[in-house]
C-alpha cells in the first residue's frame, strides 16, 4: 500500500510539473524587436485601426485618447475591465518596453509574466507585422498620463486560475489567418482579421470561449446577453461593397438605419482611416464563404 501511495504522489508531481511546463507563457524572442524604431505618425494608424480607444477610454469620457480605461466586458466568463494604458508609468504601460508591449499584444503575456484573459484580442494581434507593433508602441508613449489604477476583473473561480489560460492557448490561440486569399485581399484580411479584429464579435464561441472557425463571421450572441452581433456572410449580408466600405465610413446602411452600440466606434474609427482601406475591408468581406462552404478556392 504504501508503495502504491508513493506511486501515485510521483505520478502526481510529474503531473503537475508537465501541466506548468505546457502552461507556462511563451514569449517573443527579445532580439525580434530590439532593432525596431516605431514611428508615431505611423502608429496613430494601428491605434485606429486596431481599435485601442474603443476599449481603453474611459466610459462616458469625451476624449478618447486618455487611455486610463474602466469600460465593462461581459461574459460568460465574468466581466473583463479594459485596464488603464496611458504612459503612466505606475498604474498605466509608461515603464513598458517595445518587448513588453510585443508580448501583451501578440503572446497575451503581461510583463510579469501572466497570461492575459482572451478578452484581450490577442488572437488576432498576434497577426500584426512587427513595425506596427513598434510604431503602435511609439504612439501609445506619446498619449497623455492618467494615473487611474485599472479595475480589477469580476471573474470567479476557476476562471481566476491565470496559469489556466495557458491551457486555453494551447487548444485556441493561432497566430495564422483563417482566409487563404488572393493578393488584391491581403490588406483587407490583415485589417479585419488582425487589427481591426472583427471575428472577435462577428465569430460564435464555443463553450471554453474559443472561437468556431468553422463558422467564421457566422454571427454571434451579443456577450452582454442582450441581441445578437449581425452576420457578415453572403448568406446574411447582401450589401453590396461600396455599401459596407460607406457604412464604415458613415455609419449609415443602405435602408437608411444608422449604426449603433458598439458598432459605433469601430465606425468611428474606420472613418478615419484611408478610403483604400475601408474598401480593402469591404472586399475581403465580400469574399467571405458561406457557413459551410469551401472559400472558392482562396
Amino acid at each position: 500500500m504504501r508503495a502504491v501511495l508513493k506511486l501515485l504522489i510521483a505520478a502526481a508531481i510529474v503531473g503537475v510539473a508537465i501541466g506548468l511546463w505546457l502552461t507556462a507563457p511563451d514569449r517573443v524572442a527579445p532580439e525580434r524587436f530590439a532593432s525596431l524604431t516605431g514611428d508615431i505618425a505611423a502608429g496613430e494608424k494601428a491605434f485606429t485601426a486596431s481599435g485601442c480607444a474603443s476599449c481603453h477610454h474611459v466610459p462616458g469620457a469625451e476624449d478618447k485618447l486618455v487611455l486610463a480605461g474602466g469600460m465593462a466586458f461581459p461574459s460568460d466568463f465574468g466581466t473583463f475591465y479594459a485596464p488603464n494604458i496611458s504612459p503612466d508609468p505606475e498604474h498605466g504601460i509608461g515603464g513598458w518596453t517595445l518587448e513588453d508591449l510585443a508580448n501583451a499584444v501578440t503572446r497575451g503575456v503581461s510583463p510579469k509574466g501572466q497570461h492575459y484573459y482572451p478578452a484581450f484580442p490577442y488572437n488576432a494581434y498576434n497577426k500584426m507585422s512587427d513595425q506596427d507593433v513598434a510604431d503602435l508602441f511609439a504612439y501609445l508613449q506619446s498619449l497623455p498620463a492618467d494615473a487611474t489604477p485599472s479595475k480589477p476583473h469580476d471573474v470567479g473561480f476557476p476562471f481566476n486560475i491565470r496559469r489556466s489560460l495557458g491551457g486555453w492557448k494551447l487548444l485556441f490561440f493561432n497566430d495564422e489567418y483563417v482566409m487563404d486569399v488572393p493578393a488584391d485581399l491581403e490588406r483587407g484580411r490583415y485589417l479585419a482579421e488582425a487589427q481591426a479584429h472583427c471575428a472577435e464579435c462577428h465569430t460564435p464561441r464555443n463553450v471554453l470561449g474559443g472561437l468556431d472557425t468553422s463558422r467564421w463571421m457566422a454571427g454571434a450572441p451579443d456577450p452582454s446577453g442582450k441581441g445578437t452581433i449581425p452576420a457578415l456572410t453572403p448568406d446574411k449580408l447582401t450589401w453590396s461593397a461600396e455599401d459596407v466600405a460607406y457604412y464604415l465610413e458613415s455609419g449609415f446602411t443602405p435602408d437608411y438605419d444608422s449604426v449603433g452600440g458598439h458598432m459605433a466606434e469601430v465606425v468611428e474609427n474606420f472613418a478615419h482611416l484611408s478610403a483604400e482601406d475601408r474598401n480593402a475591408v469591404a472586399a475581403y468581406i465580400k469574399a467571405l464563404p458561406a457557413p459551410g462552404t469551401e472559400s472558392d478556392g482562396y
